[in-house]
């Protein structure tokens, strides 16, 4: 159970608040409206700079860059959402990751999940390879060869659980006490699941990111990023570059995200119920080979999901038998469905990642990570499941009536 800011009341001084649970940290987190002359919304502070108080006495703000009260409001609230004492808000998920990485050096050594985010990939291998940053890619399922990649040396460990586009997850907890033992850090990046269904802090992650762009905020329509930690000393590196780079989220996008999180919990549900009753209706298609839900009993690491995921998210894969052409005739026929890459929001999106989202990545790569042409990912949105079942319905079968 967390807690609110404390309350500042003008006559009876500072007030502390009860414990909140996480739908009334969502929308109260961050903000008090006495701070803002009673505004009940978080103001957008459209200002490049802040005035000093007097010669040498800033306030608590002086340069958007450094600090801007919306932005704080949104890191404050991120931070409560995931059960950390450090938020970082910034321009891209992208960016939140840009600066992760940047706190290493060259000759340092990261070992990352081997099934990953192109995007993620892109970054690492023309970014900062080159730099001397080296990846090291693991299946993160297998204990034994992280251990023996961790005797190697490295710095860090890179997760995603569940992975991009495929599902797969990694201990969590073992994976930090792991990294750990071999005094590395652990980094998470929870965007799949959000806060509201996984929180790695909580069972012993290091650091962990996110892209706002996706399920916190919801709708499509601002793109975003935030890091979260515990720990002090790494905040401090954390504040340092998120400053020294200017890779900070502006004010009117972190009041987007802002008014989107008030309603991530009630959002995640509808996500979640969706998207497993689509799951569970596409196992039984002769169309489809696999659906990689870890809802479904079906998943490998199903009792794992079950352990350290309160919810499993609106996201998922699954493949279809008839190949590439079976995929693109899908991708064609759908109506209800919008192709396109992304995910999290309230709207239904199916893509194909081998083309789109992880299209930079090398076939060869690709077919190592097990994402192969006859993989679809579907982000299942929040519109009345009957509706969306029966557009795959429909698109499956070839019977597209207009």
């Amino acid at each position: 159970m967390l807690r609110l800011p404390a309350v500042y009341n003008d006559e009876e001084g500072i007030v502390q608040t009860p414990p909140m649970k996480f739908k009334t940290l969502a929308i109260h987190s961050g903000h008090n409206p006495l701070d803002h002359h009673g505004a009940v919304m978080t103001p957008i502070y459209q200002t490049s700079t802040f005035a000093f108080r007097g010669v040498n006495r800033p306030g608590p703000f002086e340069y958007s860059r450094s600090g801007n009260p919306t932005r704080k409001a949104l890191e404050t609230c991120l931070a409560s959402l995931e059960g950390g004492a450090f938020g970082f808000a910034f321009a891209t998920g992208m960016a939140a990751e840009t600066t992760v990485v940047m706190m290493f050096e060259a000759g340092n050594r990261i070992i990352v999940h081997s099934d990953l985010y192109g995007g993620t990939f892109r970054l690492f291998e023309k970014v900062f390879r080159n730099k001397g940053i080296e990846a090291v890619y693991v299946d993160l399922r297998d204990l034994a060869e992280t251990e023996r990649e961790l005797a190697r040396g490295a710095a860090a460990v890179w997760i995603e659980s569940p992975t991009n586009p495929l599902m797969n997850l990694v201990d969590l907890r073992a994976m930090a006490d792991l990294t750990h033992r071999f005094g590395a850090i652990a980094i998470c990046d929870n965007t799949f699941l959000s806060p509201y269904f996984q929180r790695p802090l909580e069972l012993g992650v290091d650091i962990v990111v996110h892209s706002t762009t996706k399920y916190i905020n919801g709708h499509s329509d601002v793109v975003g990023g935030a890091v979260i930690t515990n720990r002090a000393a790494l905040a401090e590196k954390i504040g340092f570059l998120q400053n020294a780079t200017g890779s900070c989220a502006g004010p009117q996008d972190s009041f987007l995200v802002l008014r989107g999180v008030k309603t991530l919990a009630i959002r995640m549900e509808e996500h979640n119920r969706n998207a497993l009753a689509i799951a569970r209706w596409l196992e039984a298609r002769p169309e489809v080979s696999e659906v990689r839900h870890p809802g479904l009993e079906s998943h490998p690491q199903h009792a794992l999901a079950l352990r350290q995921m309160s919810g499993f998210g609106g996201t998922f894969s699954f493949r279809l038998r008839g190949g590439q052409d079976a995929v693109f005739g899908l991708l064609e026929s759908v109506q209800v469905f919008t192709l396109a890459e992304s995910l999290g929001g309230v709207e239904s999106l199916i893509e194909h990642p081998v083309s789109m989202t992880h299209s930079s990545v090398d076939p060869a790569v690709l077919a190592q990570m097990g994402i192969t042409a006859d993989l679809i990912r579907v982000s299942i949105g929040i519109e009345d499941v009957e509706d969306l079942i029966a557009d795959l319905d429909a698109a499956l079968s070839g019977d597209r009536r207009n």
